[in-house]
């Protein structure tokens, strides 16, 4: 599904833009909770041969587990969970491509659930050490979330959970922030819009990270928290390509929510394009990355 479609009812993306989207997320993402995650997973194991089984909830086209494979111990066994069968498939084969630290491909196991489905989440999470996920919890409701902590807690298992939008977003350019009051007001419709529901319940859109940290807080977990913006600097590839798109996405969601004011937002929508074609701002979008390790487990 492309940046104009992601709040769609359902929230249902195409592999075009997970692919867009990919060297931002990649680029943002926190490498020292990356590295302790490792690190626990090499505590906790029974031993040095036993493969750690690791969950990635939400796997699109395994933008995640590619990136983490390499960088996590192995010997390693991937369940991939998506509810699409044509990303699913990509993704199984896009990780056979990869190896783990120590050079060994993982084994990969397909899970085609909808994750609607709270009550699915025990079947996906037994026997698992890690659970992962990435720009997924913005679209998720807070009971979903809490049933999800509740889920690891009884198993438990570490999350690495990256790249949540945590509600912010401004344009940029050489001198920082590039912000106006027609920014503002847009940011405002598009926040009310991500708390629509988005096939997993009200959605939470930014609060997300803060009601992961607190859920899995209250349940004894150590969190450990990161920013992970996206930093699309003005007239680069990524600031006329996955800015545009986001501006576009943006838009759309902006009037939805807003229709009596769709010449507005349009105005909007065309200004911020230009100014992005013409290289005079970037975009920053907020992110937050977070680790969490059980109690006991000297995370």
């Amino acid at each position: 599904m492309k940046a104009v479609d992601r709040s769609a009812a359902g929230s249902r993306f195409d592999s075009d833009w997970l692919a867009l989207r990919e060297a931002a997320d990649h680029a943002a993402r926190c490498a020292r909770l990356t590295a302790q995650a490792g690190t626990w997973l090499s505590r906790v194991r029974a031993s040095d041969s036993a493969p750690l089984t690791l969950v990635d909830l939400g796997c699109g086209r395994a933008s995640n587990p590619a990136y983490l494979a390499s960088r996590l111990p192995g010997p390693q066994r991937w369940r991939l969970v998506d509810h699409d069968p044509a990303l699913l498939e990509g993704a199984r084969q896009r990780l056979a491509r990869h190896v783990d630290a120590t050079g060994k491909q993982p084994d990969i196991e397909n899970r085609q659930v909808d994750l609607a489905d709270v009550k699915a989440l025990s079947g996906l999470l037994d026997g698992a050490d890690m659970v992962c996920a990435s720009a997924l919890f913005d679209l998720c409701s807070a009971d979903w979330i809490e049933a999800l902590a509740e889920a690891c807690a009884a198993r438990q298992l570490a999350g690495l959970f990256t790249l949540s939008v945590d509600g912010h977003w401004q344009f940029i350019d050489a001198d920082g922030a590039r912000q106006n009051a027609e920014d503002d007001w847009l940011r405002c419709q598009f926040v009310d819009h991500q708390r629509r529901d988005k096939g997993l319940g009200a959605a939470l859109g930014g609060a997300a990270p803060a009601a992961l940290a607190s859920v899995f807080e209250a349940r004894g977990y150590r969190v450990e928290r990161a920013s992970s913006p996206w930093r699309l600097a003005p007239g680069s590839e990524a600031a006329l390509s996955l800015g545009q798109s986001l501006v576009a996405g943006w838009a759309t969601a902006a009037t939805e929510q807003c229709p009596a004011q769709a010449a507005r937002i349009e105005a909007w929508q065309l200004a911020r394009q230009r100014d992005l074609a013409n290289a005079r701002c970037g975009v920053w979008v907020g992110h937050i990355d977070l680790l969490l390790t059980p109690p006991g487990s000297d995370g």
